[in-house]
């Protein structure tokens, strides 16, 4: 099998991120992965890409098909490693040596990194300081929190001054950067595709842990999120439509019965009030 980690990223209609998310990986240390661009935009524009990347152009039937499309792409290519990531990131130049290094330390896991806001989309945008920006947290493990049906990051809108660098087990890790190897795919298969969007990632981690794989967070793995790019940003509309429509479909299946129906209350209200 293939030792390079097959960076596996979607695109829709943003293509104004390309260059910040490519550069990046122009700049790494090591050149040992290749890129699989699955891009589902309606309104597909040429793009003049780098020989470290391979266009995967399609129909948009969401984030968890466009990710499933490129791990079958490079799995047939013989590529056992996967790191799927945001296209609406950019990473720190020792990113794949440190996901590497993490692959090898905990094969037939899934394995997380430390997310920063990019400068400049930090959600409380008047709360830090000029020196703090690019050391805002985004993610730095991951909590379940089963009475809400919610997943909670760890560390999220706090300056980084170093309480989560120590790599160690975590309920959820998010899929603006997820790593796994083949193993982890042979044992649940590949992602759940009626996700369209949001919570893919979290169903995920959960039938992973159901299967007895283990989830890490690592903090030697870096990248910054410019957040919520693919749904006109963080509590527009459809960011919120797809994220009540899926936490209902996950917490039917995965939450206790007490929060179902919380969760079905909840759903009915606001769709009547909608009408």
């Amino acid at each position: 099998m293939n030792e390079k980690i097959a960076v596996i990223t979607v695109l829709y209609e943003n293509y104004i991120i390309l260059p910040d998310f490519l550069n990046s990986f122009k700049k790494q240390a090591s050149d040992n992965f290749h890129i699989f661009l699955v891009d589902l935009s309606i309104n597909k524009r040429k793009i003049k890409l780098p020989s470290l990347v391979t266009l995967l152009p399609s129909i948009n039937k969401g984030y968890a098909y466009g990710i499933n499309l490129g791990i079958k792409e490079a799995l047939s290519k013989q590529f056992s490693r996967f790191c799927v990531i945001n296209s609406d990131i950019y990473v720190a130049s020792n990113f794949i040596e440190s996901i590497s290094e993490s692959l090898d330390k905990h094969p037939s896991s899934l394995i997380g990194g430390k997310i920063y806001y990019a400068s400049g989309y930090e959600y409380h945008k008047k709360r830090y300081a000029q020196k703090d920006l690019g050391k805002v947290l985004w993610y730095a493990g991951g909590i379940n929190d089963w009475d809400n049906c919610l997943t909670k990051h760890r560390g999220v809108d706090e300056v980084d001054i170093g309480k989560y660098d120590i790599c160690e087990e975590t309920d959820f890790i998010t899929g603006c950067l997820m790593c796994f190897d083949a193993s982890v795919v042979s044992q649940i298969g590949l992602w759940n595709e009626s996700y369209f969007l949001y919570f893919e990632d979290t169903e995920y981690c959960e039938r992973a842990k159901r299967a007895n794989i283990a989830l890490y967070f690592d903090p030697n793995i870096i990248l910054w999120h410019k957040n919520a790019q693919s749904t006109k940003g963080s509590g527009s509309e459809l960011h919120q439509m797809y994220q009540k429509k899926n936490q209902l479909r996950f917490g039917l299946k995965y939450a206790p019965l007490k929060t179902r129906l919380h969760l079905l209350k909840n759903y009915a209200l606001t769709f009547f009030n909608l009408k």
